[in-house]
């Protein structure tokens, strides 16, 4: 069987989030890689905080944010392109708003570069990402979520209530054309709801899989979106759906 880091670390990943302990001897076997191979991907998984390294493998490590680290596996590759696309319609003085997921925090590494931007943030994760001189970030504070490493809660909300004049950034754990797009937590839903409808234009960053395929909690309507950009064209609904509400669909020519 032929895989890749990627899917590896993915695999390793859930096998530890389910059993709490990950054997080396069996991922290999269910890898079909040798165990030096999977040995090296534990010790990388190790180095991010996920997994504690023992004896014939790894446990789960106390208190990490392997949820966060889960999702940036997958589709990895999509996001390093959506990424890049959207970090390129941020233009120097511009004052911007990113979420906290996998997807905006992706796009740090093309932000680091840019001057004079405003950037406002939940996440302490994409500040520590964010030190560039360059750079101007604004923390919203509020509820601290060391799980999360983000921030929540009514003094949150209060402090972006209070802003305006912004692009809003926002990724999505899944959408539909009714529905809207959405998020599995509900404080997160709260928070990027307002972002949204206090920003002068909100662009929605979805890779292919989150397409027909809502969570739990609305965050708002993709009517709300100006721009949504992901790896691929959509199907033709979608695509149809996109012009008929005036929404720029940008994705790799």
């Amino acid at each position: 069987m032929l895989s890749t880091v990627k899917d590896r670390k993915e695999k390793i990943i859930s096998a530890a989030i389910k059993n709490g302990f990950v054997s080396i001897i069996e991922m290999a076997d269910k890898l079909g890689v040798c165990e030096a191979t999977v040995r090296r991907d534990i010790q990388a998984i190790a180095t991010d905080g996920v997994l504690e390294v023992a004896h014939g493998g790894a446990f789960l490590a106390k208190n990490s944010d392997y949820s966060f680290i889960s999702k940036s596996l997958r589709n990895a590759e999509a996001k390093k392109t959506i990424a890049e696309l959207a970090a390129e319609m941020v233009k120097d003085g511009d004052q911007i708003f990113l979420d906290s997921g996998t997807t905006c925090f992706e796009m740090t590494k093309y932000l680091r570069a840019k001057k004079s931007v405003s950037i406002i943030l939940n996440s302490v994760r994409t500040a520590a990402e964010l030190n560039s001189p360059g750079l101007n970030v604004l923390m919203l504070g509020g509820k601290y979520r060391p799980d999360r490493l983000d921030c929540i809660g009514p003094i949150a909300y209060q402090t972006l209530d209070r802003l305006r004049g912004y692009t809003a950034f926002l990724g999505t754990d899944g959408m539909s054309r009714d529905f809207g797009f959405t998020s599995v937590d509900v404080e997160s839903a709260s928070i990027f709801g307002l972002a949204v409808k206090n920003c002068k234009q909100a662009i929605l960053l979805a890779d292919s899989s989150k397409f027909d395929k809502p969570s739990l909690y609305k965050t708002t309507s993709i009517r709300s979106i100006s721009t949504v950009i992901t790896e691929k064209k959509p199907n033709a609904d979608w695509c149809k759906f996109f012009d008929k509400n005036n929404i720029k669909l940008v994705y790799p020519e």
